[in-house]
């Protein structure tokens, strides 16, 4: 028993080292660059260990994406629960989820590096990787930021119905974290940290003038 539990460890151990791998190599080299051989020895392990697990490039390069982007998602959500479920000053607390948001960007560098390659090699990723990303990744974090919005429409904190919260998720994203994103190239160009303090600010302030009551 001891044995096999130590098998199915060190198992689960080198499948997060291919994913790593893949994480680094997919994010400098892109899709169609990287390499088989590559991705193994950035992981520490043998191409056939890597075969084993995932099969191939196509679904490695899958499984990679949707593991990174669930990850960044679950931190979102957990974001948007802090500080959108108990909110007392609407515009204090919306300031200090935006504020978490961004700040938490330097945690997602690797991610983000696979999303500049989906930008760059989009129709030739493997076919579907690109919706199920959206849906793993940043559909599921504006859902879980319409939910809290929704909720705090409903209580009369902000002037947001149920049929408009998904609309005023979106401009919210957009006013702050897409602001910072684009002009920054999605993390490719730096960004003073007072700037992106100015962009938390003046986003949330244009929000409220659109929803605030």
């Amino acid at each position: 028993m001891a044995e096999q539990r130590q098998g199915r460890r060190g198992t689960a151990e080198k499948r997060q080292a291919l994913l790593r791998g893949a994480r680094t190599v997919f994010g400098r080299e892109g899709y169609t660059r990287a390499g088989i051989d590559e991705i193994a020895a950035e992981a520490g392990v043998s191409t056939r260990t890597l075969y084993n697990h995932f099969g191939g490039k196509e679904n490695l390069f899958r499984e990679a994406l949707l593991d990174s982007a669930a990850a960044v998602t679950a931190v979102h959500v957990a974001i948007a629960e802090r500080h959108l479920s108990k909110v007392t000053d609407v515009e204090k607390d919306l300031v200090a989820f935006a504020r978490e948001w961004m700040g938490r960007r330097g945690e997602h560098a690797a991610h983000m590096r696979l999303v500049r390659q989906i930008i760059s090699e989009g129709t030739r990723l493997p076919a579907g990787v690109v919706e199920e990303w959206q849906r793993t990744g940043p559909r599921a974090s504006v859902e879980a930021v319409r939910e809290r919005l929704a909720e705090l429409g409903a209580r009369g904190l902000l002037a947001i119905d149920e049929d408009g919260s998904a609309e005023a998720a979106r401009y919210l994203m957009l006013l702050v974290p897409g602001s910072v994103t684009v002009d920054t190239f999605f993390g490719v160009v730096p960004m003073p940290e007072a700037e992106v303090e100015a962009r938390v600010e003046s986003g949330v302030r244009t929000f409220l003038k659109l929803y605030g009551v």
